[in-house]
């Protein structure tokens, strides 16, 4: 199996977790406690890889300066595009739908506000697909850390978003459309991780990397730790740093 066929395989198993979360989502109905303790687990898992597979694996490469640089860019660069989706009607794309005030708009209440859904989704995945692709050019092996941390919070964001758009009334198609388009951007994504950020030097290498890093702790700071956060506060901190502390185990064994 060639290298390239490898990152794309990897991206589709982290990307299909999507589908997985979509398919819970829309065909049962899960405690909403539930949805935000995975929630939080999925981000303590995310908050680890990130720094020490992401962060941690940049500034070994090139330094403080190009880390800090990278990092600062992903998150004003994820920053920008959620707030311009924001005021397309995709502000909720993670939430169930269950508070008052923070559900998804329906194409009735914001026209345009599916394909910003659309693109809201897209955003928060490419990041991670890309580096999944990128943790291959250290040493051949792609990083199981990386693509299990993506895993595991790719799962409670599908099932909390699709209850959220189904609560909105999308149609099946549409739900599952998105995901599976998602998931084919994740194969994509880590593809080009691979195969064009390889061709940089070791320093533009870790900027990218930092780059992800940088978008990613934004997404989780903008939409998955508020989602958890609404159902799940009293035990929140305990959750996320179970999920932290499995993610570091696994990247030390």
């Amino acid at each position: 199996m060639t290298d390239v066929v490898e990152a794309g395989l990897w991206g589709l198993v982290a990307g299909s977790a999507l589908l997985l979360g979509a398919a819970l989502g829309y065909g049962i109905r899960v405690p909403q406690r539930a949805v935000a303790s995975v929630m939080a687990f999925g981000a303590g898992v995310l908050i680890s890889a990130v720094s020490f597979e992401l962060v941690g694996e940049a500034y070994d490469q090139a330094g403080l300066g190009p880390t800090a640089t990278g990092t600062l860019i992903g998150a004003l660069a994820y920053t920008a595009g959620n707030v311009w989706l924001a005021r397309r009607g995709a502000r909720h794309r993670k939430r169930s739908g269950h508070q008052p005030g923070e559900s998804q708009p329906s194409e009735a209440e914001q026209g345009g506000s599916g394909t910003a859904l659309a693109l809201g989704a897209l955003l928060d995945g490419v990041p991670e697909s890309a580096v999944i692709g990128v943790s291959l050019l250290d040493g051949g092996a792609v990083s199981l850390v990386t693509v299990a941390a993506v895993f595991i919070s790719n799962v409670p964001e599908g099932l909390s978003s699709s209850a959220g758009m189904k609560k909105a009334g999308r149609t099946r198609g549409y739900v599952f459309g998105v995901w599976a388009a998602i998931a084919a951007a994740s194969t994509v994504s880590a593809v080009l991780g691979y195969t064009v950020v390889g061709s940089f030097s070791p320093a533009v290498i870790a900027a990218v990397t930092a780059v992800a890093a940088g978008a990613i702790l934004a997404m989780l700071a903008d939409t998955m730790i508020p989602e958890a956060f609404e159902d799940a506060h009293l035990a929140i901190g305990l959750i996320t740093v179970s999920g932290f502390l499995v993610s570091f185990a696994l990247s030390h064994t």
